[in-house]
């Protein structure tokens, strides 16, 4: 059984470590060695967690944490989904999906966006699962890893 709860402060060093897992896997072959050697020694997954507080929505897997998932910037738009790969494809991804668009249905959006690495297929794929339609796919400069990305902009109503 999956439960998704608020995170609690006493946890924020083991979902960081979930985090940056998940980061490891999905994003860290498509980024520069050396951003992804900082990456990994300074886990900025620790002061996201921190900032965030109990907005940040856990998912837990016979009770431990699997994944994490935000909308940072409390809008329409679901900034962070991690899963930690032990958990993959165990509904943990989708769990926290749902979970989030509930949010953003709650704050009165009709619907939810995503943005997605078009490298990362397994995430993609997911999203499309659950309903989420493709809106636009361009090349990106991205500021934290410091290298140009395919993304892809996708968004389901709600």
């Amino acid at each position: 059984m999956i439960v998704v709860r608020p995170a609690l402060s006493d946890e924020v060093d083991a979902l960081a470590h979930v985090g940056l897992a998940a980061w490891c896997k999905g994003i860290k072959p498509l980024v520069p060695a050396e951003v992804a050697l900082a990456i990994e020694q300074d886990n900025p997954f620790v002061p996201f967690l921190r900032q965030m507080g109990s907005s940040i929505l856990v998912a837990e897997v016979e009770g431990q944490a699997a994944g994490i998932g935000a909308c940072e910037h409390a809008d329409d738009t679901i900034s962070d989904i991690w899963v930690a790969p032990a958990f993959e494809g165990r509904g943990a991804g989708s769990a926290l999906i749902r979970a989030l668009e509930t949010q953003i249905l709650d704050r009165g959006y009709s619907e939810a966006r995503i943005e997605v690495a078009a490298a990362n297929e397994r995430a993609l794929e997911l999203y499309q699962r659950l309903g989420y339609q493709q809106l636009w796919r361009k090349v990106v400069s991205d500021p934290v890893l410091r290298t140009k990305l395919e993304k892809i902009g996708l968004a389901r109503r709600l």
